[in-house]
Order: C-alpha cells, then structure tokens, then sequence
C-alpha cells in the first residue's frame, strides 16, 4: 500500500509544486542582480538545497533553451523533485540507492561532455545545510568549467522546519536573484570547498 502511495504522489504531486511554484514566481517583484558577466559558455551551476524553490526557475529564465540536469536523490523527495524540474526541462540524473553516488558522477560527467549544464547542490541530499560534498566539488573542479552560482533572497517568505530550512517566497514579495559566474580551475579540493561555500552564503537567506 506504502508504494502505490508514493507511485500516486509521484504523478500528482509534481504538477502541482509546479503550479506553486510558477504562481510565486510570476507574483514575485523580482530583480536579478548579476555580479559578474553570463556569456553562454557552459558552466556547471550550484544552488543550495533550500533554494531549490526558485533557483531553477531563475536559472530557466536565464538560460531558456540550454540543455541541463541535475544531480538528485533516488530517495522518494527526490523523485518529487525530479517530477517537478521536468516541467522545467531539467533532466534528472538519479542513482540507485546501492550504487547511487558512482553512477550519478558517471552520469554527470557524460551529460557534460555532451554539453549539458548540471546542476548540483551541494548541501544535498541530506545536509548539512550549506556544507560542501566531495562529490559535488569533484565534478566541478574535473570538469574544468566555470561555476555557475545561483542564490535568491526574500523579502517575505516561509521558511520550512527541515534540515535545509526550505524557502518559500511568500506572493508578491520582493525577491533578489544573486547571479555570479567563478573559476575553481587550479585550487585543491579544500581549497575550492572554501571558495565556493564563501561564494555562495554571501547573499542567501540565513
């Protein structure tokens, strides 16, 4: 019963975080603020898990017609979200639970060398929040290209009670998308981890 369940929530749910998703974004007062210039280069591109709410959308409405995945769990939530960015055309890229992490990098890096854009968060799937993976870095620094930042803040919001203390804009509320581009090209993996992360908590909702 559990997994006719989940089967169901799989097909009805999606379509309607979509539709909340797309009646927060299209109410929102948004302003974009690119901190360094976009060419059309690709780039792998990171948010956090708790921005997971509009980033893609934002990143949708730069790169309109650009190929992309992203890198998501194969746990139920994760399923939901894939549902979701499909309504997007964001292709997800997902693992089995025993083999997972090995077969998304595989994946990943296949996806890139067709010249997609993926999309990773770094604090994901389980937390900590803001904290960096292995995993996430290592395809960003193999892959030599540019890192594609995304962050939002907002004016009025929720903010969900989970690890990853999700943010929901509340409609018609100021919301500032914070656009930067940044090179990880030569820096060790700590090193990039400490970039990165200070990259990317400079404009996020704390």
């Amino acid at each position: 019963m559990k997994d006719f369940s989940r089967k169901v929530g799989q097909v009805i749910i999606p379509p309607l975080i979509y539709l909340l998703m797309r009646i927060i974004w299209y109410s929102a007062r948004k302003k974009f603020h690119f901190i360094t210039p976009m060419g059309d280069e690709q780039h792998v591109c990171v948010t956090w898990h708790g921005e997971l709410f509009m980033s893609p959308q934002a990143y949708r409405y730069i790169h309109k017609k650009h190929a992309a995945s992203a890198i998501i769990s194969s746990h139920f939530d994760g399923a939901l979200i894939a549902g979701t960015l499909a309504f997007l055309n964001i292709r997800p890229l997902r693992g089995s639970s025993r083999k997972g992490a090995k077969q998304v990098l595989l994946q990943a890096f296949k996806s890139i060398k067709t010249g997609e854009e993926v999309l990773i968060t770094p604090d994901g799937p389980k937390g900590p929040r803001h904290s960096m993976s292995d995993g996430a870095l290592g395809i960003a620094l193999k892959s030599k290209l540019p890192i594609f930042i995304m962050n939002f803040t907002a004016q009025r919001y929720w903010q969900l009670n989970s690890w990853d203390k999700f943010v929901i804009p509340k409609p018609f509320s100021k919301v500032d998308f914070y656009i930067q581009s940044v090179s990880l090209d030569g820096m060790a993996l700590e090193e990039a981890k400490s970039y990165l992360s200070t990259k990317m908590l400079e404009h996020t909702i704390g």
